[in-house]
């Protein structure tokens, strides 16, 4: 009982987070929001026992994405055109 109570509500902050992540005005705040997003994924994923999907989750959706977008995201508030 108290997993379907966790997952539903772990749902309803993911559903949240996306709609803040699609409706900031600033770009870094879009950025973390999708990361976190990607790691309540990965929380999701392990409550419904699939670690194996959550440790990737974790590492490549919400960790490396995330390093990413901002690594590129400083790349291009740094050139001049």
């Amino acid at each position: 009982m108290i997993l379907i109570i966790v997952s539903m509500v772990l749902g309803v902050v993911m559903i949240a987070v996306s709609l803040v992540a699609l409706h900031t005005k600033k770009l870094q705040a879009a950025i973390l929001a999708a990361g976190v997003l990607s790691l309540m994924t990965s929380i999701l994923f392990l409550l419904l026992a699939a670690p194996d999907v959550a440790l990737t989750e974790a590492a490549i959706g919400s960790a490396l994405t995330t390093a990413i977008f901002f690594y590129v995201l400083n790349k291009i508030k740094n050139t001049h055109v």
